[in-house]
């Protein structure tokens, strides 16, 4: 049909697979309006983990892969931008979606807008107000330019309210992360992750790392392997190892300090992570994501940042945000084995459809004009 809108959905990163997913899917219902096309920056260049992740979640295969791969903030961010300069010429969306907050997000934004392009952010508005996280900076300038901003939780419509966004542009519609999770619980618990390397429930930590303050200096990277080997007496700790992280443990000479109970391995698909997730005695992360999915599934969840943009997760959540001190730190998982844990509500519209929501809210507003 020739008046069909068209609307280009962006992933760079790992958890952007997550809330792209059901967006993918809910467009489905509106094929007579609307041409949903997937566009992979390659900003997460693992083709590895990028091919596992599109093939659990039952996505089709990007209709356009950049392939930028790594590089500097301004590297990357730049080579996006001429790549998806290039998408947006030849294919004239109506609309492109966003999620998150990687440089993928904002570097096509800002190509978009500059194109007069609309731009819908979904997890918008959420904040750390911690501005020497790189994230923080890509939020921040997306949500400014952006047409319409799917919230997934209450302090997000509080944060873009103080910066003075209409309240038109603004949509409370719950966590696309959460409709994942919810749509492929099945597949989830048909996962053999646990008997694969040897756990039961329960008797394990999972430990996912990556941020800058915690890997990038031997100081902050020793305090966590402190933590680790400490419980590794009576814990096995399963620790997916991020590629930054990895280079720092080569580069500081930390891996001779690892207890062998410390199970290292590479990125573990999301299936499987997710498995990990439910079945742990607890978690040790600075990951964004792993706090709302250890809340959605009633898992403690120790969070070694001083802030987090997610305050729903410690205020209804099981997410105790701790920081970086090692007694602290200590003190929190020994609270946490002595049965001191946080009972959790799940938050708003944290339901399963809020791919729904955006999809009905956007295709409302697009197929008008």
């Amino acid at each position: 049909m020739s008046d069909t809108k068209k609307i280009i959905s962006v992933v760079g990163a790992r958890p952007n697979f997550m809330k792209i997913a059901p967006i993918h899917f809910a467009f489905e219902k509106y094929k007579h309006l609307v041409t949903h096309l997937i566009c992979h920056t390659g900003q997460h260049y693992d083709e590895k983990m990028s091919k596992i992740f599109f093939d659990e979640l039952d996505l089709p295969q990007p209709a356009f892969y950049l392939g930028v791969g790594s590089g500097s903030h301004a590297v990357q961010t730049a080579n996006v931008m001429i790549e998806f300069e290039k998408v947006l010429l030849k294919e004239k969306p109506d609309l492109i979606i966003v999620v998150g907050d990687v440089n993928s997000t904002i570097s096509c934004s800002l190509t978009a807008k500059k194109m007069n392009i609309e731009v819908a952010h979904v997890e918008a508005g959420l904040r750390s107000f911690d501005r020497t996280m790189p994230e923080e900076i890509n939020r921040i300038l997306t949500d400014a330019i952006s047409d319409y901003l799917f919230v997934s939780e209450k302090s997000g419509i509080e944060n873009l309210r103080k910066e003075g966004v209409p309240d038109e542009k603004v949509f409370l519609v719950g966590n696309a992360m959460i409709d994942s999770l919810i749509r492929n619980l099945p597949k989830i618990q048909r996962s053999g992750i646990l008997k694969e390397i040897d756990l039961k429930k329960g008797n394990y930590f999972l430990t996912t790392l990556h941020r800058p303050s915690n890997v990038d200096n031997k100081e902050s990277l020793t305090t966590v392997i402190h933590i680790l080997n400490k419980y590794s007496q009576t814990y096995k700790i399963v620790f997916p190892v991020h590629p930054r992280t990895k280079s720092n443990l080569i580069a500081f000479d930390l891996y001779k300090e690892l207890s062998e109970n410390v199970i290292l391995c590479e990125p573990i698909g999301y299936i499987d992570f997710i498995w990990l997730v439910k079945n742990a005695a607890l978690i040790l992360t600075d990951s964004g994501g792993i706090q709302e999915e250890s809340t959605f599934l009633e898992v403690q969840c120790i969070t070694l940042r001083e802030n987090t943009e997610r305050p729903i997760t410690v205020e209804m959540g099981t997410n105790h945000l701790i920081g970086s001190d090692l007694k602290k730190i200590d003190q929190a998982i020994m609270s946490i084995l002595d049965g001191k844990i946080k009972k959790r509500e799940v938050p708003p519209f944290w339901d399963g459809k809020a791919a729904e929501r955006i999809c009905e809210t956007l295709v409302e507003r697009i197929t008008k004009r």
